[in-house]
């Protein structure tokens, strides 16, 4: 019984040994893995290895539209794809995203470049 008044009067006066969570964050520990931010699309080759080594069928390369999808719900965040980009273009986030209600996909398409004819025929016909 004596035990037990010492353990209720010391944390009675000591500091609590938790977080006050939504008011005091804390930070993420070092390589700890959140999400996937995504592509960037002007670095992307679109050679499709992030696809290939994705354990989920996340990542959607479509070569021809010169596009890179990524289903967040089905992500695993296990970064191989990260790891396994040549160009390295491939962005993950050390923070954990919100809860969300809705399914989205986040989808980046690269933009056409302009060449130089294209360039020369919108000025013959300005």
């Amino acid at each position: 019984m004596l035990k037990m008044m010492e353990n209720v009067l010391k944390n009675l006066v000591s500091k609590p040994a938790t977080r006050m969570y939504p008011i005091e964050k804390r930070e993420p520990f070092k390589d700890s893995r959140g999400h996937i931010e995504g592509c960037d699309i002007e670095k992307c080759i679109f050679c499709g290895i992030c696809q290939r080594k994705c354990p989920a069928d996340a990542i959607v390369v479509n070569k021809a539209e010169k596009s890179w999808e990524i289903d967040q719900f089905k992500c695993v965040i296990c970064n191989a794809c990260v790891e396994a980009c040549p160009k390295k273009c491939i962005n993950s986030s050390a923070s954990h995203k919100t809860p969300q209600s809705t399914k989205e996909k986040y989808k980046t398409v690269q933009p056409e470049k302009e060449t130089e004819s294209t360039s020369q025929t919108e000025a013959k016909l300005s």
